[in-house]
């Protein structure tokens, strides 16, 4: 788990309403790290999490999801933070569902998970989840 890259990536944050800084680091397996910031804008729909910020970031320069290590995301809250919905269910389609997604805060609490914890029953094309 990568919290000080994390830590680089929240202080990238654009958070003029909130003032709530989300960083999101994401690992490759050959070192790279790709940093997500939230952004948000004053029509709050308009806002993109820290998460999708790393992903979609990652895939326009190219790299391949399938390369993915780990994904560390950080917030100052009272608990490791955790991933809203949307995040969640671009999570599920983008990255390997067993890859390890590490939620912290900035006392150094860390909880791990995975995309299948996080998202058990998600929408995805590309599984069959009938259980046939």
């Amino acid at each position: 788990m990568f919290i000080e890259e994390a830590k680089k990536a929240r202080e990238k944050a654009y958070v003029p309403y909130s003032n709530f800084k989300v960083g999101a680091v994401i690992t490759l397996k050959d070192g790279t790290h790709i940093h997500g910031a939230n952004i948000e804008n004053s029509s709050y729909g308009l806002t993109s999490c820290a998460e999708r910020n790393g992903l979609f970031s990652l895939i326009s320069q190219g790299y391949n999801v399938k390369d993915i290590k780990e994904i560390t995301i950080i917030g100052d809250s009272y608990g490791p933070i955790s991933p809203c919905g949307a995040c969640r269910q671009v999570l599920s389609e983008l990255i390997p569902h067993e890859t390890p997604i590490y939620l912290t805060n900035l006392k150094g609490d860390v909880h791990e998970t995975s995309v299948s914890e996080l998202l058990p029953f998600g929408f995805d094309l590309n599984t069959d989840r009938t259980n046939k």
